[in-house]
């Protein structure tokens, strides 16, 4: 009899039951937590066109240099897409049911974080914000971190982004970065060798190299670096591969990044000229 009595009360709490108020919840939920992420999928897009417009017209953003620009403007892109990913997840939490305020309040933000093993994240904002703050990389530079070289493509919030020469796009977590080369914060002195033969008119050549490093300065060529400086004839010794030469050369004060397309630059137009006043080189 207490059998049949059990199988009567579960029979009859089933029959009150609203099937079509449970699924009209279910639906209702769906509905609001899939217009949630259409909201915040149009608050990201609308966001970013809002930051790329401000960065690209407002003029005191220009003060501060390409390369430090560009280096805020991927930050800020970084902290608004964390910030908007932090709200969507609070939302989505709250839509479902969890009382995500009474845990916050309870358990404390970041007993939650260490909890969650957000150690190394707190870690790397710290110390992308130190990078920041010392100035120690921009995007654009060239820099060594360890094992890798390359160009500077990102610095957010936990990484910094780093393309290698072959294209190689290596994510570095900031707080791995203990010491940084920076390449393009140097000097970086090369030279233009120009071959010529034992009895080439040598006061010509240095009379047309010198009217065109003139050209070149006034085109603002070598920046704020130091003029060229004309060395002149040079032996270059004999290697196992290659025999001793004769060379005219020139000394260039640059950086490391524009050094391969400013001695290019400069070698063409020296050639160019020699050319055109006909100086043998022989």
């Amino acid at each position: 009899m207490s059998m049949n009595k059990q199988i009567q009360q579960l029979t009859k709490s089933f029959a009150n039951v609203d099937l079509d108020q449970i699924a009209q919840n279910i639906v209702n939920r769906l509905f609001s937590i899939l217009l949630t992420i259409v909201i915040f999928f149009v608050i990201l897009w609308a966001g970013k066109l809002i930051i790329n417009y401000a960065f690209s017209h407002t003029k005191r953003f220009n003060m501060l240099g390409a390369h430090r620009m560009a280096t805020f403007h991927t930050l800020t892109l970084n902290i608004y897409r964390y910030t908007c990913f932090f709200f969507l997840l609070y939302a989505l939490l709250s839509l479902i049911g969890v009382p995500v305020g009474t845990l916050v309040a309870s358990a404390g933000i970041f007993s939650i974080a260490l909890g969650l093993g957000a150690q190394g994240f707190v870690s790397d904002m710290v110390n992308g914000f130190f990078i920041l703050l010392e100035k120690q990389l921009d995007v654009g530079d060239v820099v060594v971190i360890g094992t890798v070289k390359g160009t500077v493509s990102g610095i957010g919030l936990r990484t910094t982004r780093v393309t290698s020469a072959d294209g190689t796009l290596n994510y570095i977590p900031n707080r791995n970065i203990t010491t940084v080369s920076n390449l393009s914060r140097s000097t970086w002195h090369a030279s233009v060798d120009i071959p010529i033969g034992p009895n080439a008119p040598l006061d010509e050549i240095k009379k047309v190299i010198a009217a065109v490093n003139q050209k070149l300065i006034t085109q603002g060529k070598f920046g704020k670096h130091p003029a060229p400086k004309i060395v002149g004839p040079v032996t270059i010794p004999a290697t196992a591969s290659a025999k001793a030469s004769l060379v005219y050369r020139v000394a260039l004060t640059t950086t490391y990044d524009a050094e391969y397309q400013l001695t290019s630059d400069c070698l063409a137009a020296y050639l160019t000229a020699l050319n055109n006043a006909h100086v043998s080189l022989d």
